[in-house]
């Protein structure tokens, strides 16, 4: 459980949380109500529950449950929220009718509705993020976090290996909308 958290950090260290059009939309969020009034059924999901059948739900619309943790504060066009175990994370995209995130909602208990997505990482990608860890660890000598950096690849090879794929998935959600729950 300890590695699911550990790479959740590293997947959110190596997408980080730059705001590409560095427009700040303070204020343009908080309770976010869906819009669409649409009676058709959409999956709802306690966040560990989610990514553990992610990988049937990618690109369909779901609803995730989840408690923030971080939100970015130079764009607020990303956050990031934790399931009940607290072992995993998953970053939500600010897209559709959530102008960003508050800084306020970190420690809330949301309900997003969005796409599920996913992002492959290589394993060319995963020897390249090895390489540029070892090239720190010599330059600084950061040998703690290089460790932690390290270890996490380890982990990603590890699942590979366990799921016979030659990539690891991150998975992300593009959240279109949410409400708070507490």
């Amino acid at each position: 459980m300890k590695r699911v958290f550990i790479l959740a950090l590293l997947s959110a260290a190596i997408l980080s949380c730059g705001g590409g059009s560095g427009s700040k939309k303070a204020g343009t969020t908080g309770k976010n109500e869906a819009a669409n009034s649409s009676t058709s059924e959409v999956a709802v999901y306690e966040l560990d529950k989610l990514l553990a059948v992610a990988d049937s739900e990618v690109e369909k619309t779901v609803k995730v449950i989840g408690t923030v943790t971080h939100t970015c504060k130079h764009s607020g066009k990303r956050c990031f929220i934790v399931g009940e175990s607290q072992q995993a994370s998953m970053r939500v995209e600010a897209k559709g009718e959530i102008g960003g995130f508050n800084r306020e909602l970190v420690g809330s208990k949301l309900e997003i509705t969005g796409v599920l997505k996913e992002r492959r990482l290589t394993k060319e990608a995963i020897d390249k993020m090895e390489k540029d860890v070892e090239a720190k660890k010599q330059e600084d000598g950061s040998e703690e976090s290089c460790a932690a950096e390290l270890s996490s690849i380890a982990d990603m090879r590890k699942w590979m290996k366990e799921h016979d794929k030659d990539y690891y998935v991150i998975y992300f959600m593009d959240g279109t909308n949410y409400n708070t729950l507490d």
